[in-house]
């Protein structure tokens, strides 16, 4: 795996187009000013729990026991049913509950930037080859920069594309992550024949 479809694969797992309408009903009540700087803050408290499970995930996954296989299928298979629930959405978003005041860590950096399957994502990355630490370190600061770059101007994207137009970009996201879950499932299979 390249940086590149590395970084490509966390920005659509981290689903920015789709969680605008979540951060802009969570910071409704805020002035504008405001709104930036609570985006910024969720966004640099998102990218640190990010790298902690970047670098220390693997070391959860060690005492837990979960081989490699394992937890490329798994990985695959929480990213499948991510992708469909951004095909075909249904209710509310985890994290879209109604929440008093200025929302801290959640429900906006966890779990609608760093959610599970984002965390997954970062340790699968780093337990596939550690020694290249320095490239997912990289791809993971490309996808949260192009991600908080979309979250940061949610309020102009939410006006210029409209609500259609930004259901229609999650929809070809969750197409394209479908094929990348796919993909996983069939690298982890391909991975546990060969032990």
């Amino acid at each position: 795996m390249t940086i590149f479809s590395a970084a490509l694969l966390l920005f659509l797992v981290m689903d920015p187009v789709g969680n605008i309408p979540f951060f802009l009903t969570t910071l409704k009540n805020l002035d504008n000013k405001r709104k930036k700087i609570v985006i910024l803050r969720e966004l640099f408290l998102a990218l640190a729990v990010l790298v902690i499970f970047l670098f220390f995930g693997r070391y959860i996954l060690n005492i837990l026991q979960i081989s490699e296989p394992s937890l490329t299928m798994s990985g695959g298979i929480i990213l499948f049913l991510i992708a469909l629930r951004m095909i075909f959405p249904h209710g509310k978003k985890n994290g879209d509950q109604e929440l008093e005041g200025e929302p801290f860590l959640v429900p906006l950096a966890i779990p609608l930037i760093a959610g599970p399957s984002s965390l997954a994502s970062v340790m699968l990355l780093m337990s596939q080859d550690p020694t290249r630490w320095l490239d997912w370190l990289a791809a993971l600061g490309i996808a949260w920069l192009a991600s908080g770059i979309i979250l940061f101007l949610a309020n102009s994207l939410s006006r210029f594309l409209g609500s259609r137009g930004l259901i229609a970009i999650e929809r070809l996201m969750g197409m394209i992550l479908t094929t990348i879950a796919i993909q996983m499932i069939m690298e982890g299979v391909r991975k546990f024949l060969t032990l």
